[in-house]
């Protein structure tokens, strides 16, 4: 992996993130209230998916992570074993903690805090929309979070990669146990079609034009800089975008139904936090490089709302409260993870090489 130490072009980051959050909080507000006044137009392209994944959701996470995947330099992948660590961090936490933490804090909030105000049935099928969405880590929006910290390319794609062979393994059990489940049925095709449309494809689509500016520019990697650096308003355009659409998508669920979102996100936003605080901080002690700390911590705090949310209408239905709370999962996803973003790079100088 190529080191990369902090220069003055970084020291407007602060004044970069302050300002994508404002046109966060105005893409939230533009997605609610077009919901509302235009329902229709929401449903149509709602409709437009396979297998539970959105074509339009998935043509704007293109825009965000074909930049990143361009600076994917596969030649400095056998530096990965340099950096086990993180590695270890991202598995641990995705796999031995984030499902467990998530089940448990379901469990006290909706049986315990919130009981008086949830009913029985519908405080069990929160809970079990909460453990699909711990179960389920990253595997798109990594990509953009990474972007941001300016993360390592080549390692947010080895991470999400080996979560995802993880994840065919081990999301169906996790979720058995911890829903008591027996028959318990994994949507393949989501999983499948999710990883081609996220990662396959503008993966490919970064090596081609990787190949191709280092053709054209006699192998200088300073061409693959300015070409992201050109991508980037686009990858921030589909980021707002997909905003836009993903509260759309629920206006009239969200102005319907406040206080039981309200609920829901309480443990969520616990969950994600905690998440973040136990990963950022493991690498810190670890010792590891920030291009390596930033990305594994953010992609247990992230969640794979496709595969979420697919398996709720499953088990559940459509209309259920499990699917409901892996919707409300998708909508407080965005701002955490800016806040976290913020964070991550206002605390680079805990890190090696982020000084």
């Amino acid at each position: 992996m190529t080191d990369r130490t902090v220069t003055e072009s970084d020291a407007p980051m602060g004044r970069f993130e302050r300002g994508l959050s404002l046109w966060v909080a105005l893409a939230i507000a533009a997605g609610l209230g077009m919901g509302t006044v235009s329902p229709g137009l929401f449903e149509t392209l709602a409709g437009w998916e396979v297998a539970r994944v959105n074509l339009v959701v998935a043509v704007l996470i293109w825009a965000m992570v074909y930049p990143m995947m361009v600076s994917v330099d596969f030649a400095s992948l056998r530096h990965i074993r340099e950096t086990p660590k993180g590695l270890v961090v991202t598995l641990a936490v995705n796999w031995l903690v984030k499902p467990f933490t998530m089940a448990g804090l379901a469990v006290l909030f909706f049986e315990g805090l919130f009981a008086d105000w949830i009913a029985p049935a519908d405080a069990k099928e929160y809970i079990a929309g909460l453990i699909l969405l711990g179960a389920a880590p990253c595997t798109a929006m990594v990509f953009i979070w990474s972007q941001l910290t300016r993360g390592d390319a080549t390692f947010t794609l080895v991470q999400v990669s080996i979560n995802d062979v993880v994840m065919i393994v081990a999301f169906a059990p996790i979720v058995a146990l911890l829903l008591g489940v027996t028959d318990l049925s994994v949507p393949w095709e989501t999983l499948l079609i999710s990883v081609a449309l996220y990662v396959a494809i503008p993966l490919a689509a970064g090596i081609a034009t990787r190949r191709r500016l280092l053709a054209r520019s006699g192998g200088d990697p300073g061409a693959v800089d300015r070409f992201t650096a050109r991508m980037k308003p686009f990858s921030i355009l589909g980021l707002l975008a997909t905003v836009v659409l993903l509260f759309g998508f629920q206006g009239e669920v969200i102005l319907e139904r406040p206080v039981v979102i309200a609920l829901i996100a309480v443990p969520l936003l616990l969950q994600s936090y905690g998440i973040f605080a136990i990963a950022y901080g493991a690498a810190r002690i670890w010792r590891l490089p920030f291009r390596i700390a930033a990305p594994c911590a953010l992609i247990g705090t992230s969640n794979f709302f496709e595969l979420a949310v697919a398996v709720a209408i499953s088990l559940f239905g459509l209309q259920s409260g499990a699917a409901l709370a892996t919707v409300v999962g998708v909508l407080v996803e965005v701002p955490v993870m800016l806040s976290l973003v913020a964070f991550a790079n206002r605390t680079r100088g805990w890190f090696p090489e982020g000084r």
